[in-house]
């Protein structure tokens, strides 16, 4: 049974619209992933920790309503969870205010036995910054050994730039380990000034990971090899969050990946029909999400698409 293991920071995440609140959320990027592939029956696993608070509880909890194992999750005694704010403008984009502090772990916290099979998601400055990255190497260099497919989401942030050059070999290492970066047009225009996807997959990618996905919201989305580009427009749909809309894109390709049986050595020689397919997915589950305040897709998306044969 192929398995989705995710790693990366928790938080709660308070929605404001016209300034009242909401709904509040679990949240976080790689842990709106894993929420969503839980929903779709998709073996599913997450690393990471969180405060031992009311928060950190109603987080476990909602893991484990979403099918999602937490083996390898902790609790930390006498540690405050994150909270974050999202301010929702007219068109659904958020502004964040983050109360947290930055991510650790312990280089020597234990983790899962990786296979061929499973595909293993990271990201943001939580796969990057120095207090995780001893665990994060680890963890690498075990999906590395079995030949599990890595997929890298970038989603660095503009109130990182400044850490920018200390995070570049931490960055650059996660690209080698990489057989999937993702990051978007917003990503790179922080990091490098640019835009184009064919220029930053030249300039900054293709010499680590062979393969890149370059989203830009509602925009196109462009796919990056060795030996094509490709690119995919994104249907229009009525927006009422983009919260958790790239994290559940990411589910989306993840969920494809597994549910048409391609592997790792399979990657470098998909066609332009099997990347349709791929990034279809990835827009139909982001879409959804778009269309709710929530993170996550919904749990009655989550059985249709786990009912059909394909998206």
């Amino acid at each position: 049974m192929r398995r989705v293991i995710a790693m990366g920071e928790t938080i709660m995440d308070i929605l404001f619209q016209h300034n009242q609140p909401i709904a509040a959320v679990p949240g976080g990027s790689c842990f709106n992933s894993i929420i969503s592939l839980g929903r779709t029956h998709t073996p599913s696993l997450f690393l990471g920790y969180t405060g031992s608070d009311h928060v950190g509880r109603q987080t476990i909890d909602f893991l484990h309503d979403n099918g999602v194992a937490t083996d390898y999750f902790v609790m930390r005694q006498g540690e405050k969870s994150a909270i974050s704010l999202a301010y929702l403008d007219q068109n659904g984009d958020a502004d964040y205010m983050f109360y947290k502090v930055a991510p650790s772990m312990d280089g020597d916290a234990p983790m899962p036995t990786f296979t061929a099979g499973d595909v293993f998601l990271f990201g943001s400055f939580y796969a990057s910054c120095d207090g995780t990255r001893q665990y994060v190497r680890r963890v690498l260099q075990q999906t590395k050994n079995a030949h599990s497919i890595v997929y890298y989401d970038l989603n660095f942030r503009k109130s990182h730039q400044h850490e920018l050059e200390h995070l570049r070999p931490a960055l650059i290492e996660n690209f080698r380990h990489s057989d999937i970066v993702r990051g978007s047009a917003d990503d790179f225009d922080v990091m490098y000034g640019l835009r184009d996807a064919r220029t930053i997959y030249t300039q900054h990618i293709a010499h680590y990971c062979p393969l890149f996905i370059c989203t830009s919201g509602a925009g196109s989305i462009t796919v990056c090899t060795p030996h094509h580009t490709l690119q995919f427009d994104v249907p229009p749909v009525p927006t009422v969050s983009t919260v958790g809309a790239g994290d559940n894109f990411n589910a989306g390709f993840i969920y494809a990946l597994i549910r048409q049986g391609i592997t790792q050595q399979d990657l470098p020689t998909l066609d332009k029909a099997a990347w349709t397919g791929l990034v279809q997915s990835g827009c139909a589950f982001a879409a959804q999400v778009c269309q709710s305040q929530h993170n996550s897709i919904s749990k009655e998306f989550g059985e249709m698409v786990a009912g059909e044969k394909g998206m």
